[in-house]
């Protein structure tokens, strides 16, 4: 009966590791599997799936203010600013026409690539060059393109301009 017990006694340790080794294993396998669940993103609401942005709304909120941001950076000669300013400038451009491929049976992406591919190119290489005088023409011809498209999609009422130093935009809405 001495060794019964004492061979249950020298089990005991044996017992309590195996016991440890198998909580710690359920509690990494637990903390894993959370992180990969907090990891993945949370799916958008239906609502949220369903929400899609105006053509003003995408105008007036993502390329409205980076026109006017990519000429203040150029007269304050912070070119990097400027440089990364047309390329957001440029994207926001390609999500507008990806979100309304179409506005009155003309193809955005179309319309949007013909008038500011050229002036894209030329601010681009004004940026490069840290050339005000090119970048300056560059400007304009990019403000007379919004401007026709606005003519041609019937919203001439919404002009874009250079800004100057004292206005507070470069929207200049006509009567």
């Amino acid at each position: 009966m001495i060794e019964t017990g004492a061979a249950h006694i020298g089990r005991r340790p044996i017992l309590v590791a195996m016991i440890a080794i198998a909580l710690t294993a359920f509690l990494a396998i637990g903390l894993v599997s959370s992180r990969s669940i907090a990891a993945e993103p949370e799916a958008p609401s239906p609502a949220a799936i369903g929400y899609l942005p105006s053509i003003g709304d995408l105008m007036i909120e993502t390329i409205q203010p980076r026109h006017e941001r990519l000429w203040r950076a150029e007269q304050e000669g912070n070119w990097d600013f400027a440089a990364y300013e047309l390329r957001a400038l440029r994207g926001a451009f390609d999500r507008l026409g990806r979100s309304h491929p179409t506005d009155q049976q003309i193809s955005l992406p179309q319309m949007i690539s013909s008038v500011t591919e050229q002036p894209f190119k030329e601010l681009n290489s004004a940026i490069q060059a840290k050339n005000g005088t090119a970048f300056a023409k560059a400007y304009a011809d990019l403000t007379d393109a919004c401007n026709s498209c606005h003519q041609a999609l019937n919203h001439g009422v919404v002009e874009i301009r250079v800004p100057t130093r004292t206005s507070p935009s470069d929207l200049n809405a006509t009567d």
